[in-house]
């Protein structure tokens, strides 16, 4: 059975998803081919039990829903291997707090660090530190300054994430003259905001019969998505489509649009929360699809971790070693394909 322990004996509950086929399996020739040379002897990684790897795991806050389903995902798949302990420290958003927090890790002498820093840029050195102490690091999503601070780096495509938006956005209003469509994103300061905002707008170039006429930026919060799609709402008395950047703050995006009585448009959401996969499911409203930043990155990278500390490859894979990056697919779920996706929704 798996060892979860953390400073605080802190376990986050909801259950995870597999992070699917990412390491599942070994690639090697035909056993009975005769040819003892050409047989594969990489070690791929795979679920049969072997060297004991002792993983430490450090996230920020789990303040939002998508950072819970992060935390959620990295034990529920820790829980999967027999050879894996699992060390996770409390998470904070705080970055001197986090520092000492990794710090501990290290000096626990820990096989293998993953890391979801609560600031990249602030985060680097810490994770230079534990690279030069001997300790491969997993850095999840936000990414470290410098590639020296980490071995693997897996996350998501927030470039992509627009870019499907807009794409199915596209094709759903391609043979209407003078489609309008607006854009409820994330804080403008944010790196992620500006390339999703970038991926949409790249997007929708490919079709000459839309028109962008407003974008309002929110904060990824239930509160800012009503106040900020009330405003929309308000200033655009027509438009055929909205793109949310996220499906926390759509909760509040929707109570504005059922408020202001409007069902005349097509909503497409961000990131993969439940909520929104039971309400493209029940098909009664304006949501008809989302795209993924899928937390189940957090899995991959403790399968990678497991994988790094067992000196094993990835199956599937004609290299050696596990991959320097990983970028999970940013995948549009609608009424086709909700039932595949519907366990990996968070709350």
């Amino acid at each position: 059975m798996t060892k979860l322990t953390s400073r605080r004996g802190m376990l986050f509950g909801a259950a995870a998803v597999s992070a699917g086929a990412v390491l599942a399996g070994c690639t090697s020739n035909d056993p009975d081919s005769g040819d003892d040379e050409a047989a594969d002897t990489r070690p791929a990684a795979d679920d049969k039990p072997g060297k004991q790897v002792t993983i430490g795991y450090a996230g920020p806050q789990a303040d939002h829903g998508w950072l819970n389903a992060i935390n959620d995902n990295a034990k529920k798949r820790a829980e999967k291997y027999s050879d894996v302990t699992l060390e996770v420290t409390e998470g904070s958003n705080d970055t001197a707090q986090q520092i000492g927090q990794i710090e501990t890790l290290i000096n626990k002498k820990v096989d293998v660090l993953v890391i979801l820093p609560a600031d990249g840029k602030a985060l680097t050195q810490v994770g230079l530190k534990a690279m030069n102490a001997g300790i491969p690091v997993v850095n999840l999503d936000r990414v470290f300054n410098s590639p020296q601070a980490y071995r693997c780096w897996v996350g998501g495509d927030n470039y992509r994430m627009g870019l499907n938006a807009g794409h199915y956005i596209g094709e759903r209003l391609k043979d209407k003259s003078g489609a309008r469509v607006i854009e409820l994103s994330g804080p403008d300061n944010l790196e992620l905001t500006q390339e999703r905002t970038k991926g949409f707008d790249d997007a929708l170039k490919n079709y000459s019969n839309i028109k962008k006429v407003a974008r309002q930026a929110a904060d990824f919060t239930v509160e800012s998505g009503q106040s900020k799609m009330a405003q929309l709402l308000q200033a655009q008395s027509q438009f055929d489509a909205l793109w949310n950047h996220d499906d926390d703050q759509g909760v509040g995006a929707l109570r504005a649009i059922e408020q202001a009585g409007r069902d005349d448009f097509v909503m497409v959401g961000g990131a993969g929360a439940l909520s929104a996969f039971q309400a493209i499911k029940a098909d009664s409203g304006v949501l008809k699809a989302t795209v993924l930043y899928p937390p189940t990155m957090a899995a991959s990278a403790i399968d990678l971790a497991r994988a790094l500390g067992q000196g094993k490859g990835v199956g599937g894979l004609a290299e050696y070693e596990i991959p320097s990056s990983v970028t999970c697919y940013s995948a549009v779920v609608d009424k086709d394909n909700v039932d595949q996706y519907m366990s990996t929704g968070f709350k």
